[in-house]
């Protein structure tokens, strides 16, 4: 193994450690499709998930968190002000939190959005290609739902350009996971195809993401890059005893459980694209 990939991996599970430690508070106001995933994947990597999103709690309950994550997967009227309210707090605060700008080309309505929560100073956006490059043009485009119409690599200018305007660590997922602060480029070569037929894993991991920038707010774009590659090694280790989509769900999360340093050195693949 190379230096650099030597101490990505080094890096890597030095943050999955401090994660099961201090098992940081994760709240997550996220659509209705992913809350399952995205709490069982927080609980396997040792952090605590609250999937808490009614307006009337925020005040109380947000301030207290380690970091906050949106996802406006099934985003409505009703829940825009909640996530708003969320994210102002959380950056009053000082608490890091990402955004998961899900389909963000589909509407008008939803680019608004994506584009108000933006101005609300995320630590981290994650998205597809697709949902990047419409937040970085604003601009509502062809879209297949919450599947990608391009490939990751196809959105490195606009997740650097993404990253440059709203200072925030961008972070691209795809057969290879790009993350950028706007000149740095880097990239997690982690994870299998099958995990694309499991719906929520893109929500799920950027909950990760959000857990790993929770315990090292100082350096998010490491802290980044390693929450993808280390979901991509469980997803790796999961397939391995998967028969479909439905059984690899299962082992994923016991792989997340169960990632130990001999696996996580060995296996972590991210490097330099910059």
């Amino acid at each position: 193994m190379e230096e650099g990939a030597t101490l990505w991996a080094w890096k890597s599970w030095a943050l999955l450690t401090a994660v099961r430690s201090q098992s940081p508070l994760i709240q997550c106001i996220t659509n209705f499709v992913s809350m399952d995933l995205m709490a069982n994947t927080l609980l396997s990597a040792g952090a605590s998930p609250a999937m808490l999103h009614t307006l009337e709690e925020i005040p109380d309950f947000t301030p207290q968190v380690h970091a906050l994550c949106l996802n406006v997967g099934t985003l409505s009227a009703d829940w825009l002000p909640a996530m708003k309210l969320a994210a102002e707090l959380a950056h009053k605060s000082g608490k890091p939190w990402v955004l998961d700008p899900v389909a963000a080309g589909a509407s008008g309505f939803r680019l608004r959005a994506c584009l108000e929560l933006v101005e609300l100073k995320p630590t981290v956006i994650r998205g597809n290609a697709s949902e990047i490059i419409a937040l970085a043009n604003a601009s509502v485009g062809l879209t297949k739902g919450v599947d990608s119409s391009h490939e990751s690599t196809d959105a490195v200018e606009s997740a650097k350009s993404l990253a440059r305007a709203s200072g925030a660590i961008v972070a691209v997922s795809g057969a290879v996971d790009i993350v950028t602060d706007g000149k740095r480029v880097v990239g997690a070569h982690n994870g299998v195809a099958m995990m694309t037929k499991i719906t929520a894993t893109g929500c799920s991991v950027t909950a990760l993401i959000a857990a790993f920038v929770a315990v090292d707010q100082a350096h998010a774009l490491e802290a980044t890059a390693a929450a993808l590659s280390l979901f991509g090694i469980a997803g790796e280790m999961g397939m391995k005893l998967a028969n479909g989509p439905a059984s690899l769900r299962m082992h994923l999360i016991d792989s997340l459980h169960g990632l130990d340093e001999v696996c996580v050195l060995a296996h972590v693949k991210i490097a330099s694209l910059s």
